[in-house]
């Protein structure tokens, strides 16, 4: 299943990021626990540069715990910083707000050195679309100020947002890049609805979905749907799933489409329980 999508918009707020760069003393990155590398755009360490960059692995609460603290572990190995977020519960929240008071020490030192005051610390956030990004700068700023969705693009231009604390926040708009050079990273995007689902076959995509959960997370799949045998194929799984769920049409045949959205919709609801969709050892 070979996905892309890169509306034209996002050349134009790649190109936008890129000049607002020099507006901030940080960049907070954020990604969702569920795909932590699938979910980052290459192409922000192009167009970071330098700056310093904190990489925030937002709903924590609806990945797998030990793969959450593998990830950690990961890209501490790495000299990444990276935090993990709940965007709804408000959880790292404070270890956010931390580091980034660590990371800046220096600058900010320096400002109160040089008597500069009234000019507090600016960052940017970055993600791909549906990441939480409207989310987390609600939570941050502790208003809801901001438009959010569970659906990607309701973000459509640049603003600044007063955090608790004095911190300007950049929102910019949710961006992704134009090729997936694996396959598997436009699905893993899909599952979670990084990316329209008009524009894809959501039985189709359902189908590799009940395949990932058979091999990773049978249990789930059993405990949600009330099924037992994993051994079929996929086609038939979501066959006994729509049977089971009432997704029946005349003749005793299954609605397919009624089917795969109530799977993706379940998983997209944390109704499976808490799914990784990809783990540090596959790096």
């Amino acid at each position: 299943m070979n996905i892309q999508w890169f509306p034209g918009h996002m050349a134009k707020t790649r190109k936008q990021i890129s000049e607002d760069l020099k507006l901030v003393d940080i960049i907070y990155e954020l990604t969702d626990s569920r795909v932590p590398e699938s979910g980052r755009n290459p192409e922000i360490d192009a167009i970071a540069q330098n700056k310093p960059r904190i990489l925030i692995l937002n709903k924590c609460d609806m990945a797998d715990e030990t793969a959450n603290n593998k990830w950690i572990e990961y890209y501490k190995s790495k000299g990444i910083k990276a935090v993990l977020v709940s965007a709804i519960s408000g959880y790292g929240i404070n270890k956010l707000n931390t580091l980034t008071a660590e990371i800046l020490a220096e600058k900010i030192k320096a400002k109160a050195e040089k008597g500069i005051v009234g000019d507090g610390v600016k960052a940017m956030i970055v993600g791909i679309p549906n990441v939480g990004k409207s989310s987390l700068i609600n939570k941050l700023s502790g208003r809801a100020g901001t438009k959010t969705g569970d659906r990607p693009g309701v973000t459509k231009g640049k603003q600044w947002i007063t955090l608790k604390g004095g911190t300007m926040l950049l929102d910019t708009p949710g961006i992704l890049w134009p090729k997936f050079e694996d396959a598997f990273i436009g699905q893993k995007l899909a599952f979670t609805g990084a990316i329209k689902d008009e524009i894809i076959d959501i039985e189709e995509l359902a189908l590799y979905f009940i395949d990932f959960m058979r091999n990773n997370y049978p249990e789930n799949l059993k405990e949600r749907y009330k099924i037992s045998d994993l051994e079929k194929e996929p086609v038939d799984i979501m066959f006994d799933i729509g049977k089971k769920r009432g997704c029946v049409i005349s003749g005793g045949d299954i609605d397919y489409t009624r089917a795969a959205k109530l799977i993706m919709d379940d998983f997209r609801s944390c109704n499976l329980g808490k799914i990784t969709l990809e783990f540090p050892e596959e790096m």
